[in-house]
């Protein structure tokens, strides 16, 4: 009797010790993702401009996209977290841009994938010359 009430009872435990560890993994990936993205972002305010609006800009003008994939961090027990970056840049228009400035809108969307769910982030960054 008591060896079935101490086996439930550390059922019971797994249980809850499992349920707490899913929000933190959770928090884990939000992490590892928004870090990529500042790097991104730092990334496309530093680059020069000549670059940026260049023939082999890492960021094409839409509707032409550039698409990365890469390995964005791990998650406990070593298992990777792979991610696709698409980027992109549109030019401001003479309605949004009347002092016909060179203005452009950088943007990159991480996609990646964990546990059968897919989750999407963007960072958008304004240039101008």
């Amino acid at each position: 009797m008591s060896l079935s009430i101490l086996t439930v009872l550390g059922l019971l435990m797994l249980k809850m010790s499992l349920s707490i560890l899913t929000p933190r993994q959770w928090a884990l990936s939000q992490t590892v993702s928004d870090a990529h993205l500042t790097y991104e972002r730092a990334f496309a305010q530093r680059v020069p401009f000549e670059t940026l609006t260049g023939p082999t800009s890492p960021w094409p003008v839409y509707p032409a996209t550039s698409t990365t994939s890469l390995e964005i961090g791990r998650l406990p027990g070593n298992v990777p977290i792979m991610g696709t970056v698409v980027r992109t840049r549109t030019d401001a228009t003479p309605v949004t841009n009347p002092a016909a400035m060179s203005i452009w809108r950088v943007q990159s969307v991480l996609t990646y994938q964990i546990g059968g769910k897919n989750y999407v982030k963007s960072r958008t960054v304004v240039r101008t010359q």
